[in-house]
């Protein structure tokens, strides 16, 4: 069928049914060999969800999206602002509207970033990762999690210890399955080792993936498939920079205060920029559409986790599910195009261990 947008929410204040028809929109994908499916798209919760956003304009958004048949929901300890309040933001959300969901959700958090002040307040060690583990059931109001993750690779603790952690809190009933981000291909089959000789399942890789970064074609791809695990990309959109934003402006102020793309609007990665929207406007897509639907393809990732600070910006990205099939001349294009450093791999510090 072809797939439609379910309308807003046009009072958020009303009881909330779900759409009946959510599950018909598009289909689910396996995470690697395991048991989960997971949406093509995912909501990240990293930055419109703490409390510089009023609670109506996040439940709307929420709302859209499980209507429109997104089931995962990704949040980390330290999301906000300030860090964690998106957690507590998303339990009121889950006791108010989602309760009687919550089998149908797949909800995820992680640890791996500075959380709180002294030695054990980041990075992986156990000590860390399974109070942090503890501190975000207690602010969802959960007694587990879908998947958690070690959010980053620690090269000062044993690896043998941070995935040991993750064993724990699975065993421990506080995680389903467990997952790493930003890890390197190395480090990923070590971990996928250690956990297999655990029993834990690793299951998924969340990597920073997007067309000007695409680092993780490099030996991560290929390191995922073999061990039969998923990935899910975050950063699809360059942070703004793969959309109509900077088309026709070099303005380089960024709103939000997330990052400041300053050295990345050069006039090469302009050029880049405008050269894949006429690719995309060929394909009756925006390129931000574009863009997520090339993350998509066969081979790539497993869910796309996207941010969206209104309904009318993810009615867009979903809209991406419209066209998610690429001739080989456009593929051929697009690398292309987006050959050279764009110098927007800032996440890829954190997996060189």
């Amino acid at each position: 069928m072809e797939y439609e947008i379910v309308n807003p929410v046009a009072d958020s204040h009303r009881p909330y049914v779900a759409a009946a028809d959510r599950y018909e929109r598009f289909g689910y994908r396996r995470v690697g060999d395991s048991g989960i499916l997971l949406s093509p798209l995912s909501l990240g919760l990293w930055w419109n969800f703490g409390d510089n956003r009023t609670f109506d304009s996040q439940r709307e958004i929420l709302r859209h999206a499980f209507d429109n048949g997104i089931i995962h929901f990704d949040l980390a300890n330290n999301y906000g602002p300030p860090a964690g309040a998106a957690e507590e933001n998303f339990g009121r959300m889950l006791r108010k509207d989602f309760k009687p969901y919550r089998n149908e959700l797949v909800i995820s958090s992680k640890a791996g970033w500075d959380m709180w002040s002294g030695p054990h307040g980041t990075l992986g060690s156990r000590k860390y990762l399974v109070a942090s583990c503890d501190s975000s059931l207690e602010k969802l109001g959960l007694d587990y999690v879908d998947i958690f993750y070690s959010h980053r690779f620690d090269p000062k603790t044993p690896l043998e210890e941070t995935i040991g952690a993750l064993d724990s809190l699975v065993r421990a009933g506080k995680a389903l399955y467990v997952g790493i981000s930003s890890y390197s291909a190395e480090r990923t089959a070590e971990a996928k080792a250690i956990a297999k000789e655990l029993g834990t399942p690793l299951v998924i890789h969340q990597p920073s993936y997007n067309m000007l970064n695409p680092w993780v074609e490099h030996g991560l791809l290929e390191t995922l498939q073999k061990e039969k695990m998923g990935a899910i990309a975050f950063t699809p959109l360059a942070q703004g920079l793969l959309t109509d934003k900077y088309l026709t402006t070099t303005n380089v102020e960024r709103q939000g205060g997330r990052r400041s793309l300053d050295a990345q609007l050069t006039e090469e990665n302009l050029k880049k920029v405008r050269s894949l929207n006429e690719v995309a406007q060929r394909r009756g897509q925006t390129l931000a559409q574009m863009a997520i639907a090339w993350l998509l393809r066969d081979g790539a990732a497993t869910s796309v986790l996207i941010g969206a600070s209104s309904t009318k910006q993810l009615d867009e990205n979903l809209g991406a599910l419209k066209n998610t099939e690429f001739t080989q001349a456009e593929l051929e294009e697009i690398s292309a195009i987006t050959q050279g450093d764009a110098g927007i791999d800032w996440w890829k510090s954190s997996a060189i261990g």
